[in-house]
C-alpha cells in the first residue's frame, strides 16, 4: 500500500496525546504505521486459527492505514503494550451508604486512571436533609457526593496527560432534581462532569399537558411532594441555555429497548451519552469513516459492507484482549459483550454527494444507511455466534424473545462523538455537520490544551472549481467560519457547505432521531445553536427530541462556556456574550426589551424581568 498521508493535526493529536509507545525517557518510538501494526497485531491476537490471525491482522490493519475504520482511543494508545485497557465507557453503581459511595470513587479512579470514561448514577442517595439513622445526624446529600467525585477527578487529572470525563444522571422524580439542575451553575464548578436529568415518560406527559408530577424519596419511594412538571423543565432548558448542562436521558425508552433489560436497570450513561450500561458494564467503540466509503456511481454499499464486517469481528475480539481495570467489568462486560460500531464523516459524505445536510434527502439517506449498517452488523454478530457462541445473557434478552436463534453481542451499534479519531481521520465528527469551514479546535481532555487550526479542504476546492475562490474570500470566511451572506459564493454551494449554526435546530434533532430508528445503543449528538437562541428554542428542542424517539440531547448554545472545544473562525475575536440575561447583540449593543404594562425598559435580575416603573415582574425560568 501507498505510505499513510495524516494531516499536520493528526500527527500534533498523535504525538501530543500519548498514541505512539515512548521510550522511559518520554522519547517517541512508534510511527504512526508502527502503531496500527502494533494495533492490529494484539486484536487480531483473539483469533484461534493461526492461519486466520495473520490475515485478520493484515486486513485490521489495512482498514486503520488507510482511515477507513478507526477504534476508540484507548484501543489505538493501549492496544500491544502492558496497559492494554481498551475500552472507552464504563458505568459504575452507587448505593445509598458510605461504604458503596467511597469503594465506587476508588473504582472510578481506577477507571479513569486507564482513559475510560465513567458514569455515575446518583438515583439511590437520599435526599439533602434526610435523618441519618445510625447516627441521628442529617444526610449532606448526592450533590455534596457529586462535588467529592469531581475532586477525586481533580486529583488524577494533575498527573495525566487525558483528563478525566465523566457522567452524573439524577432521575427527575428525586426530591434534590433542583440542585442537581443547578450544580453546574458556576462554570469551573464540578467541571469533569457533564451531567443529565434521568426522565421518565411520567414527567415527560406532565410536562406536555402542564400537570405535576411526583418527587418520591429514594430509600423509600414514599412521594414527598407534588410540583410543576412545566416549571422543573422550564429550568432545566435555562440552564441548558446559560451553561450548556444539563442535559436529559430518557431512561424508560433506554430500559425498554435495552436488549438485556432483563439482568437489571439502567441509570446512567457513559458520558457523552451514547452507551446506556448497567452496572459495571463497558463498551468499545469504532467508527467507520463513511467519507471514504464513496464512488463514481454515489454510495459505495459493497465498502460500507465490508468495513461493517471487518469492524464487528474487530469490537468482538477487543472484548478478550483487553485488561479490564476491574474483575466486576470483566465479568458483566463477557456476559453482555456489547459493542459499539459507529460512523464518523457523515458531513462529507453528504458534502461529496452535493446533498444539504438540513433537508429531507439527507434525512432520508441517512435512515437507509442506519439500517444498512444496522442489519449488516446484526447479520455479522449472528454469523460469530454461530462460531464463537452467543453472549452468555442470551437466554431471556429481547434477542431471544424476538426470536433470533444466536447473537455474539448484546449491542452491535451506536453514534460516538468521534472527536479525536476523527482528527487522525482528517474526517467531520460522528453525524455532526461541518462546525464550520474554518475554525480553532481544542480539546478539553488534552491538558496541554493544544491548538488544531482546521480548514475545510473541500471547500476550497469546490471554490476553486466553480472560480470564485479569492484570497480576499478565504479570508473572510476565517474571520465568519462561515459563507452566509457572501454575495460571491453560489446559492448552491451555500446550501451544501452550511455550517452547524446556520443549520437549524430542529434539524439537528431530527438528524440524530434518524440515526436513532436504526441503532441499538444510543447516539451522541450536540445540537448547536447560536449565541442568539433563546430557552425556549432549547425547551422544544428537548420536547421534539423525546418526541421523535431519542434517547437523550445535548445542547450546546455558542458562547455559553468560556472554554469551548470548538470555535467559530480563525480571527472572530469572542462570541457575542449574554449579561444578566439580557442579549447583547452586537458590539456594545444590547437588546433592549420594554414592559407590556407601561412601555418602560425592563431591567433583568437572577431570572427575572422587572419594570421599576410600574412593578411588573415575569420570571423567566419557570
Amino acid at each position: 500500500m501507498k505510505p499513510i498521508k495524516l494531516t499536520d493535526n493528526a500527527l500534533t493529536v498523535l504525538t501530543k496525546r500519548d498514541y505512539l509507545k515512548r521510550d522511559k525517557d518520554g522519547r517517541i518510538t512508534e510511527s504512526p504505521e508502527q502503531m496500527f501494526h502494533r494495533v492490529a497485531q494484539a486484536i487480531a491476537g483473539a483469533e484461534q486459527d493461526k492461519k486466520n490471525r495473520s490475515i485478520w491482522e493484515e486486513r485490521f490493519f489495512q482498514a486503520m492505514a488507510k482511515l477507513e475504520f478507526l477504534p476508540n482511543s484507548p484501543t489505538l494508545m493501549h492496544a500491544g503494550t502492558k496497559f492494554n485497557q481498551l475500552s472507552a465507557c464504563f458505568v459504575l453503581p452507587l448505593e445509598d451508604n458510605l461504604e458503596s459511595i467511597f469503594n465506587t470513587m476508588e473504582q472510578a479512579a481506577t477507571i479513569a486512571r486507564t482513559g475510560g470514561g465513567v458514569g455515575i448514577p446518583l438515583s439511590n442517595l437520599r435526599a439533602r436533609g434526610t435523618r441519618v439513622r445510625s447516627t441521628g445526624g442529617m444526610t449532606s446529600g448526592p450533590i455534596s457526593f457529586l462535588q467529592l467525585f469531581n475532586q477525586m477527578a481533580n486529583v488524577i487529572n494533575e498527573g495525566s496527560s487525558r483528563r478525566v470525563a465523566m457522567m452524573a444522571v439524577m432521575n427527575v422524580h428525586h426530591p434534590d432534581i433542583m440542585d442537581f439542575i443547578f450544580s453546574k451553575g458556576v462554570e469551573e464548578e464540578i467541571k469533569n462532569f457533564n451531567i443529565s436529568v434521568g426522565a421518565t415518560d411520567a414527567f415527560m406527559k406532565a410536562v406536555q399537558t402542564n400537570k405535576e408530577y411526583e418527587l418520591r424519596a429514594p430509600e423509600s419511594n414514599q412521594v414527598v411532594k407534588k410540583i410543576s412538571a412545566r416549571r422543573v423543565m422550564d429550568m432545566i432548558t435555562f440552564q441548558a441555555w446559560k451553561t450548556a448542562d444539563p442535559g436529559m436521558v430518557f431512561l424508560d425508552r433506554m430500559n425498554q429497548q435495552s436488549p438485556v433489560n432483563h439482568l437489571g436497570l439502567i441509570e446512567t450513561t457513559n458520558p457523552c451519552g451514547e452507551q446506556p450500561l448497567l452496572p459495571y458494564e463497558s463498551c468499545n467503540l469504532g467508527s467507520i469513516n463513511l467519507g471514504k466509503c464513496t464512488s463514481v456511481k454515489g454510495i459505495n454499499w459493497e465498502k460500507i459492507e465490508a468495513l461493517v464486517r471487518l469492524g464487528v469481528r474487530f469490537l468482538d475480539n477487543v472484548i478478550d484482549v483487553c485488561s479490564y481495570p476491574l474483575e466486576e467489568i470483566d465479568l458483566m462486560s463477557k456476559k453482555t459483550r456489547k459493542i459499539g460500531l459507529g460512523v464518523m464523516g457523515l458531513a462529507d459524505l453528504l458534502v461529496l454527494l452535493k446533498i444539504p445536510y438540513a433537508s429531507t434527502e439527507a434525512l432520508k439517506l441517512s435512515e437507509r444507511i442506519a439500517k444498512f449498517i444496522q442489519n449488516i452488523a446484526r447479520d455479522e454478530s449472528k454469523s460469530l455466534a454461530l462460531v464463537r457462541g452467543s453472549f452468555p445473557a442470551f437466554r431471556g434478552s429481547l434477542w431471544q424473545k424476538q426470536g433470533f436463534k444466536a447473537m455474539r453481542n448484546s449491542t452491535v451499534n451506536t453514534v460516538a462523538p468521534t472527536g479525536t479519531i476523527s482528527i487522525i481521520a482528517n474526517c467531520s465528527s460522528g453525524i455532526e455537520p461541518l462546525f464550520a469551514l474554518s475554525y480553532m479546535r481544542k480539546n478539553i481532555l488534552d491538558v496541554n490544551n493544544t491548538e488544531l487550526i482546521e480548514v475545510n479542504q473541500k471547500f476550497e476546492k469546490v471554490a476553486r472549481e466553480r472560480k470564485f475562490y479569492s484570497k480576499e474570500l478565504m479570508k473572510q470566511i476565517g474571520i465568519s467560519g462561515g459563507i452566509d451572506g457572501l454575495a460571491e459564493v453560489p446559492k448552491d454551494i451555500k446550501e451544501v457547505f452550511k455550517v452547524s449554526q446556520e443549520i437549524g435546530w430542529d434539524w439537528h434533532v431530527k438528524m440524530q432521531a434518524a440515526w436513532q430508528k436504526y441503532i441499538d445503543a444510543a447516539v451522541s449528538k450536540t445540537i448547536n445553536l447560536s449565541n442568539q437562541a433563546t430557552p425556549d428554542d432549547i425547551r422544544e428542542a428537548y420536547l421534539l427530541a423525546y418526541e421523535t424517539g431519542c434517547k437523550g440531547i445535548t445542547v450546546y448554545r455558542d458562547g455559553s462556556k468560556s472554554k469551548q472545544v470548538l470555535n467559530v473562525g480563525l480571527g472572530a475575536g469572542q462570541p457575542a456574550m449574554i449579561d444578566d440575561q439580557r442579549k447583547w447583540v452586537g458590539n456594545g449593543h444590547r437588546e433592549a426589551e420594554l414592559c407590556p404594562e407601561c412601555g418602560g425598559e425592563l431591567t433583568f435580575k437572577e431570572g427575572c424581568a422587572n419594570c421599576l416603573a410600574c412593578g411588573y415582574s415575569r420570571c423567566l425560568i419557570g
